[in-house]
């Protein structure tokens, strides 16, 4: 483990932050690196998003830098010619896999936004030990309209193993979910639409999770305000209702659920709410993790096996992609077991709706509510060169939506408060007698908006004012029989508003921009990271970092993921205890 420095006193300003400018600043925390040296592995450099074509380019392991790493880092940096152009998503592929997926930060016609992102990506090793063929995917239009041009560049950073950075525990193999040999996201339409792949995996296959990206595109990327379709014309809201779900599924059985995160791209309800800070996760999306460890006795027989996902309640589309990584016995070439327990098979994902809605002399008021939760148990066995390892996985999934509107001649107002939260209790047992770990996990994802149109006399829209509150929490622990060995919390807060002037119905001008981001992590052995983002009238106010840490000083151990996305790798596995 690297020195620490002395602590300093107080809270400070964020290094690379200046007040008053108009460019991106999140507080969202950089990948912490381990100690020693670094080799740099380029993936591309310069290339311009112009069109919807996709850009390839090829991979090879770096040389100098040994096969045994500690950690390996995506780095990538975009910027945007000034001008006017629409948020785009972005996605990197390698092998197939994805890499990176994310979106675009949007231009004025007097700012040229620029923005870094980071990703650990120690989970890939096993693909990144070979040369590969990979792609960026940034669909973008370039015309007498839209002018702003997209450009970026993106490497990988190796971290080689040593005394204090041992090498990564990452899986043995990953096998993408993505539209072909090259990669790319797949669109579902409908929540029968569905994206699956057949793979024949090793028949020592102890552990194994999958990373799932559900992104809302098109008529879905307002989803959280949508309505049931028998309200979706007096409510003069989109249609489809508001509950999404991902649904995961081996062979037909039901075997996971991940929650959509609600994303909001930086062109979304007001742009000028995102600028300089964009939403939560909306430059660089976290994946979901799936816990499929309970069929590994199901996935080692040697057949063909079909892993497949589904949106519940997609409309119109979301652009969906995953990682299968499994984790293999070193010591036996085939195990044995079974799935024991699977209470998600047979339930469906359904959700209740309320209404209070009400139409009196042409003023309708009132609101829906969503509502959908599900409790289930996954588990299961294998027999390993190193005892029988039983795996048991508890959730507890929620939704939950209410929206309220007023609707009449002068005013058009809804009004969103949704919740998705997690609970998940994972138990894993080695031998008759071992001592089992227990991970718990619980995620909140809170998102509140409020957005209204008022309107003159003729019908015209005056103003437009909007607010949205967005969150991400994960909080973790595993324990050793009944000592914790680790726990972990995030947090990542914003809360933004803007008000949009109208004149013959086009936006002509905005006023009382305002947002704050802020950003927690700690953990139980001395990590802490606290920054807080605050901006106005479309510049940053202040950058400060050190909020809630000792000494007022931002300390993050190099295996830390402060980002909020899952490490089965370290932390989380039992096998490095």
């Amino acid at each position: 483990m690297p020195s620490i420095a002395p602590l300093a006193a107080s809270a400070a300003t964020a290094p690379g932050f200046t007040p008053g400018s108009p460019n991106v600043a999140v507080a969202d925390p950089v990948v912490p690196r381990p100690p020693g040296r670094a080799c740099v592995v380029p993936l591309f450099n310069g290339f311009q998003f112009t069109d919807f074509s996709n850009h390839p380019y090829t991979y090879a392991p770096p040389t100098g830098c040994g096969r045994a790493w500690s950690k390996v880092v995506l780095e990538a940096d975009f910027n945007v010619t000034a001008g006017r152009q629409f948020d785009r998503t972005a996605s990197f592929w390698l092998g197939g896999a994805n890499i990176y997926f994310g979106t675009t930060q949007e231009p004025s016609a007097t700012v040229a936004p620029s923005w870094h992102v980071e990703r650990d990506v120690s989970d890939f090793a096993s693909l990144l030990a070979n040369p590969q063929t990979g792609q960026a995917i940034l669909g973008n239009i370039v015309d007498g309209t839209y002018t702003g041009v997209i450009s970026g560049s993106a490497r990988l950073v190796f971290y080689p193993a040593n005394v204090l950075a041992p090498k990564v525990d990452a899986p043995d193999a990953v096998y993408p979910l993505s539209d072909g040999t090259a990669g790319g996201p797949v669109a579902l339409n409908t929540g029968t639409d569905t994206l699956s792949r057949t793979f024949t995996l090793p028949t020592n296959v102890e552990r194994a999770y999958l990373d799932v990206f559900a992104q809302g595109q098109g008529g879905d990327e307002f989803w959280y305000s949508c309505v049931p379709n028998d309200f979706a014309g007096e409510l003069q809201s989109c249609g489809g209702g508001s509950y999404r779900e991902t649904q995961v599924s081996i062979d037909g059985q039901a075997a996971g659920v991940a929650p959509v995160y609600p994303w909001i791209f930086t062109g979304g309800i007001d742009p000028y709410m995102w600028r300089p800070t964009p939403g939560v996760q909306t430059l660089n999306f976290v994946p979901y993790r799936v816990d499929l460890t309970p069929f590994a006795a199901l996935l080692n027989d040697g057949a063909p096996h079909t892993v497949a996902v589904t949106v519940t309640g997609a409309n119109g589309y979301f652009s969906v992609t995953g990682n299968l990584f499994v984790y293999q016995d070193h010591g036996k070439k085939k195990l044995t077991g079974a799935v024991t327990t699977n209470t998600l098979q047979g339930q469906a994902p359904n959700a209740t709706i309320g209404s209070t809605v009400t139409d009196v002399d042409g003023v309708v008021g009132g609101g829906v509510t969503t509502k959908a939760s599900r409790t289930f148990r996954t588990a299961g066995y294998v027999d390993t060169s190193h005892g029988r390892i039983t795996t048991d996985v508890s959730q507890t999934v929620t939704f939950a939506n209410t929206q309220d509107f007023t609707i009449d001649a002068t005013q058009y107002v809804q009004a969103i408060d949704q919740r998705t939260t997690v609970d998940s209790t994972t138990k894993t047992r080695q031998g008759p007698f071992g001592i089992g770990t227990t991970n718990t996990v619980a995620y909140d994802f809170p998102l509140t908006a409020k957005f209204a149109y008022t309107f003159d006399t003729d019908g015209n829209i005056l103003t437009s004012p909007s607010q949205v509150t967005q969150g991400f929490t994960r909080h973790f622990t595993k324990k050793l029989g009944a000592l914790t060995l680790y726990r972990s919390d995030v947090d990542n807060h914003i809360s933004t508003s803007d008000t949009l002037a109208f004149t013959n119905n086009a936006v002509t001008g905005h006023s009382n921009q305002a947002s704050t981001q802020q950003f927690r992590f700690s953990d139980n052995l001395g990590s802490c990271y606290g920054r807080d983002v605050v901006t106005t009238t479309g510049t940053l106010t202040s950058a400060t970092d050190g909020a809630g840490c000792s000494g007022g000083r931002n300390r993050l151990l190099w295996f830390t993921h402060p980002d909020g996305s899952s490490d089965t790798s370290r932390t989380e596995d039992p096998g490095t205890w």
